[in-house]
Order: structure tokens, then sequence, then C-alpha cells
């Protein structure tokens, strides 16, 4: 494997003048003459006094009553929220005592604690370290001052863990890093070696990973720095043609700096925004350089579990026709949040008699020059499917179901990382991000989206005035919780709206449409609209239909939603987590989100290959898995 070294991801200095929610510069001592660094201290002392003594009534002392705590695997081998003073006490007093949480401490590889606004509020936000009988742990703090002088007491907290004890990240043991010149030169080189083991003669993964787009490549990376022997199975011909075979003009639409992989940073002569070629090609670049074992060319044809075995049989079939069975322990749809094309959700379109492309399938306009088309949706697809289909001169019509936020490129749409701008590192802002329980994300949504909408309001209007449903926010949340709710029902402007309400890209709401004919559509006034091309793009079906058509309908029975907030948990539905399946586990999201989580879905597998998950939490989630005195030996 390659030496690596902690990632160190770069910061760019701040390009937009806006005010956000950002770390400040504040005095480093507290008004009542008390270093900011001592209340933190004096904070983790009592907390850790009050935790190993199971102290209800000295905790309740150190929490707000609208206080919320997130786990994540820490003290509770899961990933889960508790919010309120009452539920979070108790919930830390019954902490097992087998994890002996202890020697609380600031990091000081970390940003000093130090006071921000979070969520509209004025807080100190420390990134402290401690240890438990599992390993060692990060977490994240966040105090408020009473207003009558009295100490600070927690607002928010945190807890995750970092690494097993003993079975570190490859990366991180010590071990020789010198480079030894081979003196046979017939014997297997690393170009053998790396086939060798990515061919899997004679033995089956722990792991398949089905899905090489960032969040298959970024769960493989970290299972492979934990010596845990997997393979990544994908459909596509070469890594990267998720995106490599997309529209011409496709990037990504937040920033570089936001959007690093595990380990290995983004070149600092990237640009802003990433193209699709650019991150087709680091995909591939970075299977190589993280020896990621992938089978491209490779559908997964399905797959059972056998309950007594505790693993799965699946089957593959390569691009060749050739078929293989394997029996992995674990399996991680990897697939992404838009799993499956929906092509099948406007009614009447079968007696269109044109040419109909799903979004997915399109790859660019130049065909199409001088011809009516009509793009059906108005989110992100949507608009750039129509933006590169004005471009190469088609006359375009967008035809619209439901209302869409439309946020402009820069700045508003960046807001929500503009921690990431300045300040902390990468690793320290993805810490804060993963500390930031749902609960404050949505206070912080209701107050940054009047913001953004101030900002676009010229755009919001002529949008409007062009007859283009504009989705306000009335809910108050912005696109980040929209993304977690549905996946999708925002665009991000790069242009395409400027189309819209220049009058280049026609709008059609889609209730005056009576009905499909041959050659076009009639609308309710008895007028037609020809078109020689309908794009769908009407969005996709998500993880849990991709494991019905998969593993079996029972299967998704019994899994449930995946994606989507549990409003019970305030997490999202069975993603990064044990699932009511047992070895089955769902990655999706954007590059920032699956270089985050992918760290806690690959240290639970990592816990249950070495016995390390205890039966009674296993079973209370009506979940299977090893003893805890009887390590797998299936580890590689």
């Amino acid at each position: 494997m390659p030496v690596l070294a902690p990632a160190v991801y770069r910061r760019r200095k701040p390009t937009m003048n806006v005010e956000s929610e950002r770390f400040a510069a504040q005095p480093a001592v507290h008004a009542t003459g008390q270093s900011l660094l001592d209340e933190a201290n004096a904070w983790l002392a009592a907390f850790e006094r009050g935790l190993r003594r199971r102290d209800i009534p000295a905790l309740r002392t150190l929490f707000l009553d609208d206080c919320h705590w997130r786990d994540l695997l820490a003290l509770t081998w899961d990933v889960q929220t508790v919010s309120g003073r009452d539920a979070v006490t108790t919930a830390l007093a019954a902490v097992p005592s087998r994890f002996t949480p202890e020697n609380f401490r600031i990091d000081p590889r970390r940003t000093a604690p130090r006071v921000v606004k979070r969520a509209g509020e004025t807080v100190l936000e420390v990134l402290f370290r401690f240890d438990t009988s599992v390993g060692p742990c990060d977490g994240v703090l966040r105090l408020k001052s009473p207003q009558d002088g009295a100490p600070r007491e927690a607002w928010s907290l945190a807890t995750a863990l970092d690494a097993i004890a003993g079975h570190e990240e490859a990366f991180r043991r010590p071990r020789n890093r010198s480079h030894t010149v081979p003196r046979d030169f017939r014997a297997p080189n690393w170009t053998d070696l790396r086939q060798a083991d990515c061919a899997y003669d004679g033995r089956d993964p722990v792991v398949m990973v089905v899905g090489g787009g960032q969040a298959g490549l970024s769960i493989a990376a970290r299972l492979r720095q934990l010596e845990i022997d997997t393979l990544v199975v994908d459909r596509h011909q070469r890594v990267g043609d998720n995106w490599r075979t997309r529209y011409h003009a496709l990037s990504l639409h937040t920033r570089t700096h936001v959007n690093h992989l595990p380990y290995l940073p983004f070149p600092e002569t990237w640009p802003d925004y990433i193209s699709k070629d650019q991150l087709a090609g680091w995909f591939e670049y970075y299977v190589t350089a993280m020896e990621i074992n992938v089978w491209s060319g490779t559908e997964f044809v399905g797959g059972r579990y056998d309950d007594s075995a505790r693993r799965w049989t699946v089957t593959l079939r390569k691009s060749d026709g050739s078929e293989r069975t394997m029996r992995p322990t674990h399996l991680i749809m990897a697939t992404g949040v838009s799993a499956v094309p929906a092509k099948t959700r406007i009614s009447g379109i079968e007696a269109y008699r044109g040419e109909v492309l799903h979004s997915g399938e399109f790859t660019s306009g130049t065909a199409w020059a001088g011809r009516p088309v009509m793009v059906f949706g108005s989110g992100t697809s949507a608009h750039d499917v129509a933006q590169d289909l004005e471009a190469s001169g088609a006359l375009v019509t967008l035809v619209q179901r439901s209302p869409t936020m439309v946020q402009n490129l820069e700045p508003t749409a960046q807001l929500p990382y503009m921690a990431y701008e300045e300040g902390p590192s990468v690793d320290d802002c993805d810490l804060i991000s993963l500390g930031t329980p749902m609960a404050l994300a949505r206070q912080s949504a209701r107050l940054t989206n009047p913001r953004a909408l101030e900002l676009d309001r010229t755009l919001i209007d002529g949008l409007k005035a062009s007859g283009f449903q504009v989705d306000e926010g009335e809910d108050g949340i912005g696109w980040q919780l929209k993304y977690q709710m549905r996946g999708g029902g925002y665009y991000f402007n790069v242009g395409c709206s400027n189309l819209i309400a220049e009058g280049r890209i026609k709008v059609l709401p889609f209730a005056q449409i009576e009905s499909f004919q041959p050659q076009g559509i009639k609308l309710r006034d008895g007028s037609t609209r020809p078109a020689d091309l309908i794009v769908t793009a009407t969005g996709y079906l998500g993880q849990r239909e991709m494991a019905a058509r998969l593993l079996g309908d029972d299967i998704a029975e019994r899994i449930g939603p995946v994606w989507g907030i549990d409003e019970a948990r305030q997490e999202l539905h069975n993603m990064w987590r044990r699932t009511p399946q047992p070895g089955l586990w769902f990655l999706a999201g954007g590059l920032a989100q699956c270089r985050m989580y992918s760290k806690p879905l690959a240290l639970q597998i990592q816990a249950i290959e070495l016995g390390l998950l205890p039966d009674d939490l296993l079973n209370s989630q009506n979940l299977r898995g090893p003893s805890p005195t009887a390590p797998s030996t299936s580890q590689r």
C-alpha cells in the first residue's frame, strides 16, 4: 500500500464579501477574566466527572434546556442525536460502563477554542479529544453564556470515534517506510501484485461495494486503510465514467476545497469548480494511488443473504457476458441518492412518437440546432440540459410541474460552506459539520434563507416575471436540507435562469398540457406545441428502489426508507449506519458527505469484523452480529 501522510487540505482565501456564520476574531479572555481555554477545560473536567459517576444532577448543570447531543460511534456504537436536557443527561448517564470515557482535553492539533456564530447564536466552540476503551475520540462542544454571567452551559455536544485502538488506519501505524530495491528482477513487481490482488482468484472479498462514484471510492479507500478486503463493482467501462459520459458542460457546483476525497486533496492548481472530465480522471488516479480493487464493466445482477452463514451470495456479470458468484460478508450500496432514472412518471407520454431521452442519457444538444425541444422538469439536471440545448441553437421550452428553489452559484449557493473559506482546516471544518445536530442546521437555514433571497431578489423577480414558479423556502429551509429531504428540488444558477428571465428559454406550466400528441403536445386552450425531442428530467428513484431491484422486495420492505430525514432520530434514514438487514449498508451524497461519513461507516464494519459490537445493542435493533468474545477471522 502507498505510504500516506495525513491529508493536508488547502484553504483558499475568501472571495465572497458576505456576512455569514463564520469564525470571528474574539478576545482570548472572557469578561470575567477567565480565558476561553480555561472555560473550556473547566467544562470538560466537570463533564468527565459527571459522566464517570453517572451523576445526572451534576450533568444537568452543564447543559441548557434546549441542548443536543450527537454521537457518532464514540459512546453508543451508533449515529444518533438526542435533544433536550432531560433526554441528553439521561442518555449520557446510561452510557455503558465498558466504554470508560476519560481524559477529556483540548486537542492541540486543532483550532483553539474561540467565539463564533452558530445558528444565529454566539457560542464558545471547542474541539476536544478524549479516550474510551475502544479508542481515541474527537468532540465538538458549543457553550452559551447565561445572561446572569454564570458559567457557560452546553448548547450542543458531539462525540465521534476516531479509530479503534490497535487497529488504526495503516498509514498511522509505526512501520519501516524505507524503499528497498528488489534484488530478484523476476519477482512480482507492484503492478503484478496489484493485478493478483484485484483478480480475487480463490477468495471472496469481505466487503463488496456496488458503485464506483465518490461514495464507493471513499468507503473503499477507508476500508483499504483498515486492511479490510474490499471490492468495488461498477457497470461503467472505466472508473469515472459516471461523470465522464454525462453532458458536455457539467461541472461541480460547490467549490473545490470542500470536495476532496479522503486522504488525497485535489491539486492546488485546480479551478474553483471542477469539470466532469477532471473529476473522472481524478477518480481513475485515486483508484491507482489508493490501491482500490475495482471491477469496472461489471454489473451487480443480484444477491441474497444467508442468515445462518451471515454473508451474501451475489452474482456479477462482466462486460464479456461471463458471470462470477461471490460471498461477501458486507454489501454497501453506493449507487447514489439518484440511483435509478425515473422514466415513467409522465402520464400519457407514450402517445408521443418523437425521441424521448432521460436527462441521465443526454450528452449534447448539437443535433437539435434550430429544432423545437421540451425539457420536463425544473431541477438541476433540467436546467443544465436546457442550457446546453439553447447554447446549441435549439428552441427550448422548460415544462415545470412544481416550484423550484433557485440560488445564484455565487455567493448564495456557497453560504452553507462559508466556514471552509477561512479559518480552520478542512479536517476541522469536517468535524464541526459532523458535530452540528440537525436542529441547529435547520435553525441556521432559517436564518440564512432570507439573506439568500435578498441577495438573489433581482434574479427571482425576473424568473417570476417569465412565468417560472420559484420556491422561496416558505418552510424556512435552504437547499441543503431540501437535498436531505428530497435529494433535489433546487438549482444553482450558472446561467440558465438568466436565459429564462430573458425569454430565450420558454417556460410552460405542466398544468396547461391537456395531452401528448405524436408530434408534440396539446394545451388546454386547444393549441398545440411541436417537439422534435423530449427530455424527461423527472428525477431518479432512490437507493431503496435500487435495493428492491437487486436484492428483492422483501429486503426493501425490511429496511424501509433510505435517505430522507428520520425525525425521531434526527438523522437520515438508514445512511452510514447498520440497517435492519444485517450486512447491508448505504452511503451516498456529495463528495464532502462521502468523505465525512465514509469514516464512521468503515469503523462500524471494522468493529463487526473484530467482534467489538455488543450483542445486546445488535439485538435491540433487530440486528445480528458476531459475538464480542469471538473475533472474526475474515479481516484481511
